[in-house]
């Protein structure tokens, strides 16, 4: 018998039993799918009636296509300026100096404690009254500002926990070196702890996109909006979910794949320089280069 490193490894009489209940798990799954199937088909919602819409170009370009630019250009502005917000607090809630941290503390607990829709219904109210922004983009700053104060105030807990895992002594060996806390934090602290938080930020950025659905309170166009305005306009409600839920999986495998891709490149940088190869030296090639042979 051995030991994983998280379990000790199932013994004959486990193995049995796990078996059995992923069998009847699976047999549950399989029964439960198939009876959502068959209400679905017994009320139309299946029918090949209802998926047509979606093969016709005039459906796409009223409906679906701008409800994903809607969704993609709130949820990447979003994305951009949380994250300048949430490193600019979370180093703040680091400062040695005790205005900077108490302000930045506060700042932040107060915008994580605000509910998303709350910012987004008081900042289109607020844009609206004292007309900041054309009528037209007033939906779109709404959600922005609600989801740029919530998400930055999150991200900057997690770059202060990033930071504060790493190990004490990355910072006294700078100090040791005579580097400021400003020069410690931009070129020891951070570079080390932004790839140890990439995983925790990507799925921020991925709450902050499917955070971009409550702005259909303040009648922002996007794509679960969209995706129920093509249901009551064909009477196909469950089609259009599908579609839009198979398009948000999408986007959500892509901004995940980049991350992934991302996180590669910054551990590969980091490995340093290969070492140098140095040619062996033979006696005759050692000879020449002295004057003669040995």
């Amino acid at each position: 018998m051995g030991a994983s490193i998280l379990f000790d490894i199932p013994g004959r009489r486990a193995r049995i039993r796990n078996r059995v209940i992923s069998a009847v798990t699976a047999v549950v799954v399989v029964i439960v799918a198939w009876a959502i199937y068959s209400r679905l088909a017994a009320k139309g919602q299946l029918t090949a009636a209802k998926w047509e819409p979606f093969l016709t170009a005039n459906l796409w370009k009223t409906y679906v296509l701008p409800g994903v630019q809607g969704t993609l250009t709130a949820a990447a502005v979003s994305i951009v300026l949380a994250l300048l917000l949430g490193f600019l607090l979370g180093v703040g809630r680091l400062s040695h100096h005790g205005g900077i941290r108490w302000t930045c503390s506060v700042i932040v607990e107060f915008f994580r404690a605000v509910p998303v829709l709350i910012m987004m219904i008081f900042a289109y109210f607020l844009y609206a009254t004292y007309d900041v922004f054309p009528s037209k983009h007033l939906a779109l700053a709404g959600v922005i500002t609600g989801l740029t104060l919530y998400n930055g105030a999150v991200i900057a807990e997690i770059v202060r926990a990033g930071v504060n895992a790493l190990p004490r002594g990355q910072a006294e060996a700078a100090e040791a070196l005579g580097l400021s806390w400003v020069q410690t934090m931009r070129s020891v602290l951070l570079p080390q702890a932004i790839t140890s938080m990439l995983p925790v930020l990507v799925s921020q950025m991925v709450v902050v996109l499917k955070d971009t659905a409550i702005g259909y309170q303040i009648t922002f166009l996007e794509m679960v909006r969209q995706g129920t305005q093509v249901g009551s306009a064909y009477g196909n409600y469950v089609p259009a979910l599908i579609v839009i839920a198979v398009l948000m999986i999408c986007v959500n495998f892509g901004l995940g794949a980049v991350a992934t891709w991302l996180e590669g490149r910054l551990r590969r940088s980091k490995r340093g320089p290969e070492p140098m190869h140095v040619a062996p030296v033979t006696q005759g090639s050692f000879g020449a280069g002295a004057g003669g042979t040995i």
